[in-house]
């Protein structure tokens, strides 16, 4: 049976959630078994991962998708992971849908945002670390969405996304301005806009 279980785990890239584990068969005295044993290590409350594996990569993301699926990496916390912006993310910032439950973990601490569910819903890509499925929104709806978070994360961090993703990217105004109308900010985008080309 143990080595059944170990299969499942590499079938779903080492890690699983309980609620997957358990729909898999996997039963919770077999987990507690595979953790006694040094087969599994949890990740955090609720996901455990096989004990050989490299360490991940990046551990912080990984584990905030793997307990909220359902949650997207947003501003900072995006920018970061498309290496837009010099700033470091002392929390994960996530967007949800309104009327959803907002994640909260003790490690990694979370910042979570509610959005429209025209806001939420656009730009979303899905990108495998570590053999998780991380949400995370691309480059021109970030930028989109820190022009409406400007005053909350400051309009210095925003331009300097802006600079940065035109240096290494090139911008594609007409993607940036759609996104601009689905966040309801494409008249405080347009001068910054226009001012960069």
């Amino acid at each position: 049976m143990q080595e059944r279980a170990e299969a499942i785990f590499r079938e779903h890239g080492g890690q699983l959630r309980l609620s997957e584990a358990l729909d898999y068969g996997i039963t919770p005295y077999m987990l507690y078994v595979l953790r006694d044993r040094g087969v599994v290590e949890p990740v955090s409350r609720g996901i455990d991962r096989l004990a050989g594996l490299p360490p991940l990569s990046n551990p912080d993301l990984v584990t905030v998708s793997l307990r909220y699926p359902n949650a997207v990496i947003c501003l900072v916390s995006a920018l970061a992971f498309h290496d837009i912006t010099t700033q470091i993310p002392h929390k994960v910032s996530v967007a949800v849908p309104r009327g959803s439950r907002l994640p909260s973990l003790e490690h990694p601490p979370v910042r979570a945002h509610r959005f429209s569910k025209a806001s939420y819903d656009a730009g979303i890509e899905t990108h495998r670390i570590d053999g998780a499925a991380v949400k995370v929104y691309g480059r021109e709806k970030t930028l989109a969405d820190c022009f409406k978070f400007r005053n909350r994360i400051g309009m210095d961090v925003v331009l300097e996304a802006l600079r940065l993703h035109r240096e290494r990217n090139g911008l594609n105004l007409g993607t940036l301005l759609d996104y601009g109308r689905a966040c309801r900010v494409e008249q405080v985008m347009r001068p910054y806009l226009e001012a960069s080309l």
